[in-house]
C-alpha cells in the first residue's frame, strides 16, 4: 500500500465525521459575528429539495462574471463537458435556465464566462435525477439569467511568466460584450488562451548491470496560442419559440523544441534536436431551435465543426566529437477533421412525469496526409515510403433514446434512459467491409433527500466511449523512437458504470461530498501487438476502475476567522487490465490514481484585499508499452499562492505565484531490446528536471 493511501483514508474518515455530527449541532452552532464590509459566506436557502444561492451570497467575493461565482459554491465542483460521441447525453453538470447547453462550442461553462455577474438572477442546486435530462448524476449547479439582462461588457488581461526556459505570454485574455437588440440578444467575445511548457536539466542513462553509460543535459521549450473569436445570437420569439445560433473560429500555433547534449562515458559527445510545428485551425457552428408543438417542446439543433491540423516534425541526431554525418527523421501529417450532428428532442410532461425522445445523426472524418522522410548525408531530407501514413477514417452514427422521469415520493426521484446506437466505421481506403455495429445505451438514476442537508443518489450507467481516428493510421514518436502503429481493428469501448454519490449540507460551516465509483469497461483502449514486432493502440477484452473522491467545502467564520474558507479534495483510484503480453494483472496506463488539495482563502474584512494558499498532490500509473514501462510524474506536488484586491479602479487584481516547492519533470524509462516479455533489458533512463515558479497576473473588469 502506497505511502499516500493512509493520508486519503484520513481525509475519507474526516468527512465522514463530518456528516455524522447530527443536523441539530450544526443548527445550534454560534453564528458568526458579521463584519458590515464583508458579506456572510455562501449558505443555500432549502427550497424544495433545491439549494439556492443569490447574488448576495457571493458579494464577498466581488464576481466579475457568472462563472465567478459559480466557482464559490460550496462544495461543489464543476464537470465540464466531455468529447462524447456527437452531442449524445450530457456530461457538463452545469445547466443556464434549467436547459443543457449542447454543442461544441465550449458548452454552459463557456458561457457563463460571457456572463455578466450583474445578470444572474440565483444559482440553484438540484439532485440530477429530478431533472428531464439525461446522462447526469449527483449535483447540479443551474444557474438562472435574468429575463431583462442588461447590456455589459467584461475583460480580463492574464499574462503568465516562468523563471526558467520559457517566454512570457503577454497575450492573454478576453473580452466580451453582450447586448440586446429587438428579439435579439447577443454575445460577442474575443479570447486567447496561451500554454507554455518548459522545463531543463539532466538525465542519466544506465545499462542493464546498472552502470552509468552516458549523461544529458535536456531542454524543452514548447509555446501555444489559441485565439478565439465567437458571436452567439438569441432570438426570442414568436411566442415561446427560442433559437441561438453560435459561430466561433479558433486559429491556434504550437512550435515546440526539444533539444539535448550527451556526454557517453567513452568520452564521445553527441546531441539531438526536435522542432515541432502545429499550426491550424478550428471552425464551429452550432445552431438549435426551440418551440411548441403539441403536449411538449421540439428542440431541433445542428453542428458542424472543421479541424485542420498540419504537423510537420524534424528529428536531428548530431555526433559532435566523431565528424559522422547527422541522422535524421522528418515525420509530416497534414489532417482534416470534420464532424456533423443534426439531432432532435421533444419533451412533454404527462401528470407528475417528464418524458423525452432524441434522435441524432452524427458523421465524423480524418483525412490524414502522412509523409516520412530521411536525412541524407548531405543534410537534406529524402522522401520515404509511407502509405500506412495516409488514409481516410469515417464514421456514421444513429443513437435513439427515451428518457423518463418522475418523483416518486416528496424526497425520491428517478430518471430511466434507454435506447442504442448504430455505427458503420470505414477505413475508406482500404479493402475491409465497412464495420457495423449496434450497442444499447441508457442509464437509471434515483436522487433521495432522507432528510434536510442530506442528497443521496445512484447511477447505473451503460456507456459507449470514445475513439480516436489517428489511431487507424500510423503515428510515429520521434522523441522516444517509438512506432505507433495504426490499427484499422480499433472499436469504442463500452463499460458498465455505477456511481453513488451523497451530500450534506453543514449550514454555516459548509458542504461536504463523497462519491464512490465502479467501472467495468470492456474493449478498453491500451496499447497492443501490432504484426510481428510492431505495436499500436488497440482493445484489450475488460478492464476494472473501482474509487472514491471527498469534497469539503469548510467556512471558517463560525470559529471566530471570519471571511475564510478551506477547500479540500481527496481521492483515490485502483485499476486492473490483464496485460497483452505477460497476461498477468496490472493498472491502466495513464491513469491518475492519487489526488489530493487543500486551498484556504481569506477575504480581510473590512478591506477589499483577498489572499488564498493552496497545495496539491497528483500522482499517475505507468504507460507500459511492449518495448518499454514508462513513468512520468510532471510537477506531482504542486504550491501555491496569490494576493487579490477587488476594487483598483473598479477591478479586480491578482498576483499569483505557483510551483513555490520547485517540484520537478520526471521521467523514469526502462526499455528493452524488442517485447518486454522476451527479450533483455536494453537501458534505463532517469530525469528529474527543472521547472521552476511560474508567476501570473490577473486584471478583470466590467464596462
Amino acid at each position: 500500500m502506497s505511502k499516500f493511501f493512509p493520508r486519503a483514508q484520513a481525509a475519507l474518515l474526516s468527512s465522514a465525521c463530518l456528516w455524522l455530527v447530527p443536523a441539530e449541532a450544526w443548527a445550534q452552532a454560534a453564528e458568526p459575528a458579521v463584519d458590515p464590509a464583508v458579506s456572510p459566506p455562501p449558505v443555500a436557502a432549502p427550497v424544495a429539495g433545491k439549494r439556492v444561492f443569490t447574488p448576495a451570497d457571493f458579494a464577498r467575493f466581488a464576481p466579475k462574471s457568472a462563472y465567478d461565482m459559480l466557482v464559490q459554491v460550496p462544495g461543489f465542483t464543476i464537470r465540464t463537458a466531455v468529447q462524447e460521441r456527437g452531442l449524445g447525453q450530457a456530461s457538463e453538470n452545469v445547466l443556464i435556465n434549467s436547459k443543457r447547453i449542447a454543442n461544441k462550442s465550449g458548452g454552459a461553462v463557456d458561457q457563463l464566462q460571457r456572463i455578466s455577474a450583474g445578470n444572474v438572477e440565483r444559482i440553484e442546486i438540484v439532485d440530477a435525477a429530478s431533472l428531464g435530462i439525461a446522462g447526469l448524476s449527483g449535483q447540479v449547479a443551474n444557474v438562472i439569467i435574468k429575463e431583462e439582462q442588461k447590456s455589459a461588457g467584461q475583460f480580463e488581461y492574464s499574462p503568465h511568466f516562468r523563471a526558467h526556459y520559457a517566454k512570457p505570454s503577454f497575450l492573454a485574455g478576453s473580452v466580451s460584450y453582450t447586448g440586446e437588440t429587438g428579439p435579439i440578444d447577443y454575445t460577442l467575445s474575443a479570447k486567447n488562451d496561451p500554454g507554455r511548457g518548459a522545463f531543463g536539466g539532466p538525465i542519466e542513462i544506465f545499462d542493464r548491470d546498472g552502470l552509468l553509460t552516458e549523461t544529458r543535459h535536456e531542454v524543452y521549450h514548447g509555446e501555444y496560442e489559441q485565439a478565439n473569436l465567437q458571436a452567439k445570437l438569441g432570438y426570442d420569439g414568436p411566442g415561446s419559440s427560442l433559437g441561438n445560433l453560435t459561430l466561433g473560429y479558433t486559429p491556434y500555433w504550437n512550435p515546440s523544441v526539444l533539444r539535448d547534449r550527451r556526454l557517453l562515458v567513452t568520452g564521445e559527445e553527441r546531441s539531438r534536436r526536435i522542432e515541432t510545428e502545429l499550426d491550424g485551425y478550428l471552425a464551429d457552428i452550432n445552431a438549435d431551435y426551440e418551440f411548441a408543438i403539441g403536449p411538449g417542446r421540439l428542440k431541433l439543433l445542428g453542428v458542424r465543426h472543421w479541424e485542420h491540423a498540419p504537423l510537420v516534425q524534424d528529428l536531428i541526431f548530431n555526433f559532435d566529437t566523431t565528424g559522422a554525418p547527422s541522422i535524421g527523421t522528418r515525420f509530416g501529417r497534414d489532417s482534416r477533421l470534420g464532424e456533423t450532428i443534426l439531432r432532435s428532442e421533444y419533451g412533454w410532461k404527462a401528470g407528475r412525469n417528464d418524458l423525452q425522445v432524441t434522435l441524432e445523426r452524427a458523421f465524423n472524418s480524418l483525412d490524414q496526409r502522412g509523409s516520412l522522410f530521411e536525412l541524407n548525408p548531405s543534410g537534406e531530407f529524402v522522401e520515404i515510403d509511407f502509405p500506412q501514413g495516409t488514409g481516410k477514417v469515417t464514421e456514421v452514427r444513429y443513437e435513439a433514446i427515451g428518457t423518463w422521469s418522475r418523483p416518486l415520493t416528496s424526497n425520491l426521484d428517478i430518471q430511466v434512459a434507454a435506447g442504442g446506437e448504430i455505427s458503420h466505421l470505414d477505413r475508406v481506403d482500404d479493402d475491409q467491409e465497412v464495420r457495423k455495429f449496434f450497442r444499447p445505451k441508457g442509464s437509471v438514476n434515483l436522487a433521495w433527500r432522507p432528510s434536510q442537508g442530506w442528497d443521496l443518489s445512484l447511477k447505473l450507467r451503460r456507456r459507449v466511449g470514445q475513439i480516436s481516428f489517428y489511431d487507424f493510421l500510423d503515428q510515429p514518436k520521434l522523441s522516444e523512437d517509438r512506432e505507433n502503429a495504426g490499427n484499422p481493428d480499433l472499436v469504442p469501448p463500452q463499460s458498465w458504470e455505477v456511481d453513488v454519490e451523497g451530500a450534506r449540507d453543514l449550514g454555516a460551516f459548509g458542504k461536504t461530498r463523497l462519491r464512490l465509483f465502479y467501472r467495468r469497461v470492456e474493449d478498453i483502449i491500451d496499447v497492443i501487438p501490432i504484426g510481428e514486432n510492431g505495436q499500436g493502440i488497440g482493445n484489450l477484452p475488460r478492464a476494472d476502475r473501482l474509487g472514491f473522491e471527498s469534497i469539503s467545502t469548510v467556512q471558517l467564520d463560525p470559529i471566530g476567522w471570519t471571511g475564510a474558507k478551506l477547500d479540500l479534495t481527496v481521492g483515490r483510484e485502483w485499476t486492473s487490465v490483464n496485460d497483452p503480453l505477460t497476461g498477468e494483472k496490472r493498472p491502466i496506463s495513464g491513469i491518475r490514481s492519487k489526488w489530493g488539495s487543500a486551498q484556504i482563502r481569506h477575504d480581510i474584512p473590512g478591506t477589499p484585499w483577498a489572499w488564498s494558499a493552496y497545495a496539491q498532490y497528483n500522482y499517475f500509473t505507468k504507460y507500459f508499452y511492449l518495448t518499454e514501462i514508462y513513468n512520468s510524474q510532471d510537477l506531482p506536488f504542486f504550491v501555491g499562492l496569490y494576493v487579490e484586491h477587488k476594487n483598483v479602479l473598479g477591478t479586480t487584481v491578482r498576483l499569483s505565484a505557483d510551483n513555490l516547492v520547485e517540484s520537478k519533470h520526471k521521467v523514469w524509462r526502462t526499455v528493452y531490446e524488442g517485447y518486454r516479455d522476451r527479450t533483455p533489458l536494453s537501458f534505463v533512463q532517469k530525469q528529474n528536471q527543472l521547472v521552476g515558479p511560474i508567476f501570473s497576473l490577473s486584471i478583470k473588469g466590467t464596462f
